[in-house]
């Protein structure tokens, strides 16, 4: 499926961790489909939304290997990014993501992620982990499965 025509109608994107680090780190295999994304997010014509999981799932290899400027360069686009909006996690978080468990099988950040997601209001869920399109509350578009 063609980007734009996976984004028709979507204002609130969820952006999982996978496409995050494929854009920060120019993923040579996906980078223009996470540009396409990105470029949407940047110009206003769409409003990423991300959790701490993703800013954690993102960090974790930067700071084993000392990357400062790598670390850096997450942190201000998962927090602080234009158009993007950081949620935090509650106490109905926390029940949203144990009834997605219950339903799907979700592992517990995966759960967690797509219930900041459904509790963000968003229209989609950005991730590049097909497992994911179990969850039949929002659409789940996977990388992967994107064209330009």
């Amino acid at each position: 499926m063609k980007v734009g025509l996976a984004l028709q109608g979507v204002s609130h994107l969820f952006l999982d961790t996978a496409p995050v680090i494929y854009y920060v780190e120019r993923n040579p295999t996906y980078a223009a489909r996470a540009d396409e994304i990105f470029d949407r997010i940047d110009d206003g014509t769409l409003q990423g939304i991300t959790s701490p999981i993703t800013l954690a799932e993102c960090l974790v290899v930067p700071i084993r290997q000392g990357m400062i400027q790598t670390q850096q360069a997450f942190t201000e686009l998962i927090v602080s990014g234009a158009n993007t909006a950081f949620v935090a996690l509650d106490h109905a978080t926390a029940r949203q993501a144990a009834e997605l468990r219950a339903r799907y099988n979700l592992g517990l950040s995966d759960a967690f992620q797509v219930a900041a997601a459904l509790l963000a209001g968003c229209g989609a869920f950005l991730t590049n982990d097909a497992a994911i399109k179990r969850v039949h509350e929002l659409p789940i578009l996977v990388l992967d499965e994107l064209e330009l």
